[in-house]
């Protein structure tokens, strides 16, 4: 029977006893997701399966889908594709590195469809006027936590084109509230149920902030023609970020468009359609040339926003950049040979221990296991190179315990990225008792829109007041390139 004491205890036999050997998965991540980064174009879906053309709504970039350059292989002029998007898609297609695509039914991560969103980087949601069903929901959000990018954009409540009941408000905050993936506020933010009829939003003053300062130009005004705001919760995901705010606001209420972020993705959120309408579409459609409108710069907005969603800007919320990158593995002694050095740790975290076993080599860090209230950290300060979109960070995971439930985690593991100040930026997974195996199992994440970042990971291990759970951590490392 195990004790309270600090001494640990390795359980293999009671877990054959007990029945748990390979039990669960990580309760708040998919481990081992395929990254949703592209090391070279940028890849950009946009929506078309949830009635984006409904009513007067023609929130597409073209009427060739899924590929609009069956429309025109070179576009030079915003009317060589048919849709209020043309103008956005256009000025994408036109610098040589985006590669654009149109769902038009539904979405989907880690299938065979040649518009499933593992083969992009960022996913467009132009005013969707139906509900995402739950599998699509778990898509999406797996998606952005696995280093997707997201942009929502939305209208007034009321806005319910189709007439099935679901504005676009209802349905952006129904995908950010009622998902299997986190339901916990994970963006940070809410979409208000407001009708503005007109407002020129402002920009912050944020001169390196990459949305407002891109590529594509300084944003300095928006434009709401019938819209909405957001309000900000920084205390449920401190990296939200109001850029522009309706006129008199400013802090946590009244932004009209923000960035945040969720695992390793990145989040964009617009309070109307009508910046990116550009006018012209198909015939029938009454449309508001928004994008070219004098008083605003919704343009640059736009484009900078994909680009930073994407990967291709620079630090905001979650980061990213250009610039150099050389291909490298950045976490030192990531194998714990040398002890201590280079990680911190709790006391008797880095061990070589005999009464759990290495992967490779001597020593390994081993939190919890105590049978006792305890709780463990481990972590290391990393700098990666701005340059680099791929950042791969990954571990071998062995966990063991003498928890009899199969269904409640007593014990927990999470494992973390924090910038310089120790806010928490994501949580990349969690593991529990439920994961208990025989062996080593190795888990993988990507870091990538983390470039040009200073980021900790942290290993933070809890254990309730009876009965060892031990998380046995070994060769871990941070591949860039």
């Amino acid at each position: 029977m195990l004790t309270r004491s600090r001494t640990r205890h390795r359980l293999t036999t009671a877990l054959a006893v007990f029945g748990l050997l390979g039990t669960g998965a990580a309760l708040q991540a998919t481990a081992g997701a395929t990254p949703a980064r592209a090391a070279t174009t940028h890849r950009v879906l946009f929506d078309d399966g949830h009635a984006e053309e409904a009513g007067n709504a023609d929130w597409i970039i073209s009427t060739s889908k899924p590929d609009p350059l069956g429309q025109d292989s070179t576009p030079s002029a915003e009317t060589d594709w048919t849709g209020a998007l043309s103008s956005w898609g256009v000025a994408l297609q036109k610098t040589g590195s985006y590669s654009l695509k149109t769902a038009t039914s539904a979405l989907t991560y880690g299938g065979s469809s040649s518009t499933d969103l593992s083969n992009f980087d960022t996913l467009v949601l132009p005013e969707p006027n139906t509900l995402f069903t739950t599998a699509e929901k778990t898509a999406i959000m797996t998606f952005v936590k696995n280093g997707g990018g997201l942009f929502m954009i939305s209208d007034h409540t009321g806005a319910d084109r189709n007439n099935d009941g679901y504005d676009a408000v209802e349905i952006l905050n129904d995908l950010m509230t009622n998902n299997s993936v986190d339901s916990t506020d994970p963006f940070g933010f809410s979409i208000d149920s407001l009708s503005i009829s007109s407002d020129y939003p402002s920009a912050i003053s944020d001169s390196t902030d990459p949305v407002l300062h891109g590529s594509f130009g300084t944003v300095s005004k928006s434009l709401i023609a019938s819209g909405t705001t957001a309000t900000l919760k920084p205390a449920d995901n401190s990296a939200v970020k109001g850029l522009l705010y309706r006129t008199g606001y400013s802090g946590n209420t009244g932004a009209f468009f923000l960035t945040s972020t969720f695992g390793s993705g990145r989040v964009a959120f617009w309070g109307d359609s009508s910046p990116i309408d550009d006018g012209t579409g198909q015939s029938g459609n009454t449309l508001y040339d928004g994008w070219n409108d004098s008083g605003a710069t919704n343009a640059a907005l736009a484009l900078n926003a994909t680009a930073w969603l994407a990967g291709a800007g620079g630090s905001s919320g979650g980061g990213g950049g250009s610039g150099s990158c050389t291909a490298a593995q950045l976490l030192g002694n990531n194998g714990f040979e040398s002890g201590s050095t280079t990680w911190s740790a709790s006391s008797g975290v880095i061990t070589n221990s005999t009464s759990e076993s290495a992967r490779t080599g001597s020593y390994y860090a081993w939190l919890d296991g105590y049978g006792s209230a305890t709780t463990d950290t481990l972590s290391q300060s990393v700098t990666i190179p701005s340059g680099c979109t791929t950042a791969a960070l990954s571990f071998y995971l062995h966990v063991d315990t003498a928890e009899t439930s199969t269904s409640t985690a007593y014990d927990t593991l999470k494992v973390q990225v924090l910038n310089s100040s120790g806010t928490v930026l994501g949580t990349l997974a969690t593991y529990s008792n439920l994961n208990a195996a025989s062996g080593y199992t190795q888990r993988s994440f990507s870091l990538a829109s983390y470039a040009g970042q200073t980021v900790t990971l942290k290993f933070t291990g809890t254990e309730g007041s009876t009965l060892q759970t031990s998380f046995v951590i070994d060769d871990t490392a941070l591949n860039v390139s």
